[in-house]
Order: structure tokens, then C-alpha cells, then sequence
């Protein structure tokens, strides 16, 4: 059993703080609009940036990243939702998203 729930990008709340864990070029080119960055390979160096007073909405592309960095997490302490289907799910979904320099965001 794990320590944290996975939900769908429909039953995540409006103002949830979201923790994207892609790559660089990932986030750039589309994220959720507002979403913290710290890459899935950076996680263990940087964790301890991220407020354990806050719930996570962990996001990657497709959910596989988001679960390890979850699992992670949670085993530290901090309270974290794995976010299903990834920014796939949430470009498809239409919640807002953004990219750098203006551009159309796109999931990569």
C-alpha cells in the first residue's frame, strides 16, 4: 500500500501547488500554469527546498516519474498526490498551462 493517493487532473484543486518533475526542456515547452520545477534526478539534492507544510500535486508526462518522486517524497515526510496520466492528461483536459517565451505550450 502506498503512502499517497494517485488522483485524475479533474480532481485536482484549482490552487493546488504543483511539483513538476521533468526534464528542463520538458517544463519549458509546457507545464501547468504556476507549477514548481524540480527535475526527478535533482530530487534528492533538492527536496528540502520544498515546504513540508504543503500538499504536492507531484506531475511528470505520463505518471511514471511523478509516482517515483511521490514514493520519495512521501518517505520523507512530505504530504504529496501523485497526479494520474501526467501534463498529457492535463493539456487534454484544457486547465491552464503555459510555456516559456509566450509560446503554445505543448507536452514533450
Amino acid at each position: 500500500m502506498s503512502m499517497f493517493e494517485t488522483v485524475r487532473v479533474d480532481d485536482v484543486p484549482e490552487n493546488a501547488a504543483i511539483l513538476d518533475v521533468r526534464e528542463d526542456y520538458e517544463f519549458t515547452a509546457g507545464r501547468a500554469a504556476g507549477a514548481l520545477h524540480i527535475p526527478l534526478g535533482e530530487l534528492p539534492d533538492r527536496f528540502e527546498e520544498l515546504d513540508p507544510d504543503t500538499d504536492y500535486y507531484v506531475i511528470c508526462r505520463t505518471g511514471g516519474r511523478s509516482l517515483r518522486a511521490a514514493d520519495f517524497l512521501a518517505h520523507r515526510g512530505y504530504s504529496v498526490i501523485n497526479i494520474a496520466g501526467g501534463s498529457g492528461a492535463w493539456l487534454e483536459s484544457g486547465r491552464p498551462m503555459e510555456a516559456d517565451g509566450g509560446a503554445e505550450p505543448t507536452v514533450k
